[in-house]
């Protein structure tokens, strides 16, 4: 029998949530959400994020411009811009350091922020949804990402790695499919033909989604979305940002 049990509805009940009704999230409610995203696993206890709650209309509307012109942005009650954070650690760790070198802008660092910051993240977001709240990931955020950051005061070592909007829904999109278990999991190594045999598989059923989600007009398959997307460079400018920074140092 397939476990089954209310954690794992919620989760598999997760869609993306473009339309907000026009009702707060109260300040208890932001502080239990990311209070949950403060609990998620981090690397070696480095807690290497920060979140920045946007509610004034005005700096949602220029976010939201910087953003690709995403109305769900000024819509929702709160945005949140999750931000990879190495500042506070270069800032407190100096003192100790007495003069010893320090590798705060490695790489490796940079990595573990951004995986930090997508884990709390998450959390939070379960956490919306178990109150009835909704949730959609922005990554729009990094379209002008140096506007963004200057715009919100963002120090050396952090960067918007994404944001999001949270609010009441006011109207719920269907569950869009994923790729099939066989195609992600993998036992004791890598299982080259069955990853990509899957798609097979999941390109007829995002046909189908496809044409109920759009009555007809369109039949793309998965692997066709995937490659139109790989053609067209896409923000290009990031490597360039991350370094002036201060990441990827060593």
């Amino acid at each position: 029998m397939k476990p089954n049990n209310e954690t794992l509805e919620l989760l598999n009940r997760h869609t993306s949530v473009r339309q907000f009704q026009d009702k707060p999230v109260s300040d208890e409610q932001l502080a239990a959400i990311i209070g949950a995203g403060q609990m998620a696993s981090t690397s070696s206890n480095v807690q290497a994020y920060t979140v920045i709650a946007v509610t004034e209309p005005d700096l949602k509307a220029q976010l939201s411009k910087l953003s690709g012109n995403q109305a769900y942005i000024e819509q929702c009650p709160v945005f949140l811009v999750w931000c990879a954070d190495l500042y506070r650690l270069r800032e407190i760790s100096g003192p100790h350091l007495q003069g010893a070198a320090s590798y705060v802008g490695s790489t490796e660092n940079l990595i573990v922020a951004t995986v930090d910051v997508a884990l709390a993240a998450q959390n939070a977001a379960v956490a919306a949804e178990s109150l009835g709240l909704g949730i959609v990931y922005i990554g729009g955020v990094r379209n002008n990402i140096a506007e963004l950051s200057e715009l919100l005061g963002l120090p050396e070592l952090v960067y918007p790695v994404f944001g999001m909007c949270l609010g009441y829904p006011a109207g719920v999109n269907g569950i869009r499919p994923r790729l099939p278990l066989q195609a992600v999991l993998h036992h004791n190594g890598y299982q080259a033909d069955a990853s990509v045999e899957q798609v097979k598989v999941y390109d007829e059923v995002t046909r189908d989604y496809m044409r109920e989600r759009t009555g007809g007009q369109k039949d793309t398959p998965w692997s066709e979305m995937m490659a139109g997307r790989l053609a067209q460079p896409s923000r290009l400018q990031m490597k360039e940002f991350l370094l002036q920074k201060g990441f990827m140092q060593k």
